[in-house]
């Protein structure tokens, strides 16, 4: 019997290189506000929680402009191109097929709104290797984590014992748990091994098919 006959993928960071169209949109809208972009490496932070937290705790903007910065950064994400700087990680359909013909429901999580997500995974053809796709509320105030694993749980019906969250952040790791469900951080994303660990994730992966292992209980 397979330990997690259903697993829940985040999409960004997780499934997708999507960093590239995410940094830009997210600096175009920076600069559009007149506020520095600053190192750009702290722009990866944008890659998987919601837009209003990374606004807000990494650059301070205030309150009442983060609307404003969400729909500036929506421009340049939507119609400039940027959503679709987002392939597939290398080995990525692979192991969708895999999982698939032993047999196990996929599930995707993601902060990132719905509409956008559906649009990312059907550009990629990815969107039938899913049962459901669930993702975050155009206004916000659906993309928390939590809320979005609760509401793929609702969908599966599997008992949280055999669901496993993948995932490339924190944010996935305590969204998991906050609906009593292990977590698999991935190490090819965007957060590093330090940050998934210090979150609790129950196990760290490397490359991909690891989770084939994980998927059959052998550890």
């Amino acid at each position: 019997m397979m330990r997690y006959p259903c697993l829940f993928f985040d999409l960004d960071g997780t499934l997708t290189e999507s960093g590239p169209g995410i940094t830009r949109s997210a600096a175009w809208a920076l600069e559009q506000m007149g506020l520095p972009v600053g190192d750009p490496a702290l722009l990866r932070r944008f890659v998987g929680p919601p837009l209003s937290d990374t606004f807000q705790s990494c650059y301070g903007v205030p309150e009442e402009r983060v609307a404003e910065a969400i729909r500036l950064y929506r421009v340049c994400y939507n119609q400039m191109g940027g959503i679709f700087e987002s392939p597939p990680y290398p080995g990525i359909v692979s192991l969708l097929e895999e999982l698939r013909r032993r047999g196990n429901k996929l599930l995707v999580a993601t902060s990132k709104p719905l509409p956008m997500a559906e649009r990312v995974l059907e550009h990629w053809q990815l969107t039938g290797y899913f049962d459901h796709i669930c993702g975050g509320t155009l206004d916000e105030r659906g993309c928390k984590k939590e809320l979005v694993v609760a509401q793929a749980l609702e969908r599966c019906g599997v008992d949280p014992a055999r669901v496993l969250m993948v995932g490339d952040r924190e944010h996935d790791v305590l969204g998991a748990h906050a609906n009593g469900i292990a977590c698999a951080g991935v190490l090819w994303g965007y957060g590093s091994e330090a940050e998934l660990t210090a979150a609790g994730a129950e196990y760290l992966v490397r490359e991909g098919r690891e989770l084939l292992t994980l998927g059959e209980g052998a550890f």
